[in-house]
């Protein structure tokens, strides 16, 4: 084989690398030149377990054929079609196709490219379904500590981690945060779903009392925290916290890119945990990663609000020059396909028992001070170095990386949600390969 990387090493500086350490990337480069089913290939010729799907994305594995071949067929049918006031017919298919996915009334899709793009859509859906029902005042938006919504302005203003938001300035005026629902003391160790806690979705009547509800247009909350190292809700947690915006005419929205699509055993956390928001963003798993593609699903009375006025005019200001491209709504279809012919929106819940067992039998490896999980989402949560935050963790990546396996980590917190198509036997590899990583870093 070929090293494709050997021309290029000369030529790293080029790329600055998102979400990376550039300069410790670049005096060692990991790279992948291959992906099929559950392994990368790197660029020395090793097979990598991927225990994150890519980015919480690929959630059918790479390189599937249905996926492979729409994509293929697409381009050479279809490469392009604009997406303002013209239209193509797999764009209808797969809105349709989705919407029938969710429960009522959640029947529109609104196409983007991302989860960043998608969340900032179901911002400026809220803000101007509220004004269209005569409440104008109705401004403010309310996210959560901790919290990951992408990376627009908007996504890092109603976002909670400290590191994505503290050097880009002000940001979107009027966000508040409500606290999160990370407990350890109570918690430690939980499997599944955590018992205690759920209280703590009472700070949002604080920030109503404090701005007063007629100022408040939308809640928006990961279901499931991932990106910050998978915080779960607490038992009764999602129930109340829809009841309160209910009371307060508040829409919710359900940041949902990556507990979508199967992530937790059912095709989105709406249907796991039975509660329906007004908003639901996702992206990632709509394609499989094979192609960026997000969508925005919304309640029919915030569809139809819009949807008065002369026929002629444009009822909401927004999209984007790749809105349902053809190519990716072609991904997205093959992977619909992909997904229902194999059952994998809901295998997380066959293997999320054997999942749990496999990862709480880590809790006796050197630093580790709580493990989480659900469905086929994992954390491992390190004790950090004095001094030295995310270095151990960070370290363990590297080590993994080595030995054959992909994990994440996100501060030293170690995050596994590996792809639907997970054997048994490829997650004894996974907790085999990752107990003997934790044994050997410092």
């Amino acid at each position: 084989m070929s090293n494709p990387t050997s021309a290029a090493t000369n030529n790293l500086e080029a790329f600055w690398m998102p979400f990376t350490a550039n300069r410790q990337f670049k005096q060692a480069p990991r790279m992948f030149v291959g992906a099929k089913d559950m392994h990368y290939t790197t660029s020395d010729g090793r097979q990598v377990l991927d225990g994150t799907a890519g980015l919480w994305c690929c959630n059918a594995g790479h390189s599937r054929p249905k996926v492979v071949e729409a994509v293929q067929k697409q381009i050479a049918e279809l490469d392009y079609a604009p997406a303002f006031q013209m239209g193509h017919p797999k764009a209808f298919e797969l809105a349709a196709r989705l919407a029938a996915m969710m429960p009522s009334p959640l029947n529109h899709v609104f196409f983007t490219n991302s989860g960043s793009e998608s969340v900032d859509t179901a911002l400026k859906i809220a803000l101007a379904y509220q004004r269209s029902i005569g409440q104008g005042t109705r401004t403010r938006l309310i996210g959560r500590e901790r919290g990951y919504h992408g990376v627009g302005f908007g996504g890092i203003s109603v976002g909670g981690i400290v590191s994505n938001r503290k050097t880009f300035g002000t940001m979107l005026t009027g966000v508040d945060h409500m606290r999160h629902t990370h407990d350890p003391a109570r918690n430690a160790f939980s499997r599944g779903i955590p018992e205690h806690g759920a209280e703590y979705v009472e700070d949002l009547i604080r920030i109503i009392q404090l701005h007063d509800a007629s100022t408040i247009a939308a809640v928006i909350v990961e279901p499931v925290a991932g990106s910050t190292g998978v915080l779960l809700p607490p038992k009764g947690y999602l129930e109340r916290l829809r009841k309160i915006c209910d009371d307060n005419g508040i829409l919710l929205i359900f940041d949902e890119v990556i507990t979508g699509f199967g992530r937790l055993g059912a095709p989105f956390a709406t249907d796991f945990f039975g509660v329906t928001p007004d908003l639901v963003t996702t992206a990632k798993g709509i394609t499989s990663g094979v192609i960026p593609m997000g969508a925005v699903f919304c309640s029919s009375s915030i569809y139809d609000a819009f949807m008065n006025g002369p026929e002629h005019m444009i009822e909401l200001f927004h999209g984007y020059t790749y809105s349902a491209h053809p190519v990716a709504c072609a991904a997205a279809l093959g992977t619909l396909d992909t997904y229902e012919e194999e059952g994998l929106l809901t295998r997380a819940s066959e293997l999320s028992q054997y999942w749990e067992d496999g990862l709480h039998g880590l809790k006796d490896c050197p630093h580790v001070i709580d493990i989480r999980n659900l469905g086929l989402i994992g954390a491992i949560e390190l004790e950090p170095i004095a001094g030295e935050p995310t270095k151990r963790a960070f370290s363990a990546f590297l080590k993994a990386y080595d030995d054959g396996i992909l994990i994440r980590t996100t501060g030293d917190i170690i995050a596994l949600s590996p792809p639907l198509i997970i054997s048994k036997a490829q997650i004894d590899e996974l907790f085999d390969k990752l107990r003997k990583v934790l044994h050997a870093i410092a």
